[in-house]
């Protein structure tokens, strides 16, 4: 079951309206840097956000380095945690829950440019139970530098009285 049906997110509704603005994706993602702050330590944004998928780029500057001056792979999965949970928010069924659970990721090539981080799902996999994100972070020429999952766990909400 998706929420495609169902009326969207709080978060899906957020981003319709302030991606049209102008640098409204820009402003998005200081919203949603605020409401969870560890992520603007790589200053994310988000590009692109529909039920299922969600896109987060990270420019490689200075303060995501690593010892070599590549986008150091603690960022990249901060990039990578954060397109899943934007994600999650704006997809995840209203009769459902999620909390991460654990994260596994490769690291498959160097990170020396601009990193763009996804996470994506099919529909169907939102059901109780251990549910997999496949999450993986390109370099600016489609070269896959990090790929890996992210472990959630998928509940039901507990029923009102």
């Amino acid at each position: 079951m998706s929420n495609t049906n169902n009326k969207p997110t709080k978060v899906m509704s957020l981003y319709n309206r302030v991606s049209r603005l102008p640098f409204g994706n820009k402003i998005f993602s200081i919203i949603v840097s605020r409401m969870a702050p560890y992520f603007a330590t790589v200053k994310p944004m988000i590009s692109e956000l529909n039920v299922n998928r969600c896109v987060c780029l990270i420019k490689k500057r200075k303060a995501v380095h690593n010892h070599i001056q590549t986008v150091h792979v603690i960022a990249i999965c901060n990039g990578l945690e954060m397109a899943m949970g934007v994600m999650a928010e704006a997809s995840i069924p209203s009769h459902l829950r999620w909390i991460p659970k654990g994260m596994s990721v490769d690291y498959t090539a160097k990170a020396g440019s601009d990193i763009t981080c996804i996470a994506e799902v099919k529909p169907e996999q939102w059901v109780p139970g251990d549910m997999l994100v496949p999450v993986t972070a390109y370099d600016i020429d489609g070269v896959a530098v990090v790929q890996g999952t992210i472990k959630l766990w998928i509940s039901e909400k507990p029923s009102k009285q």
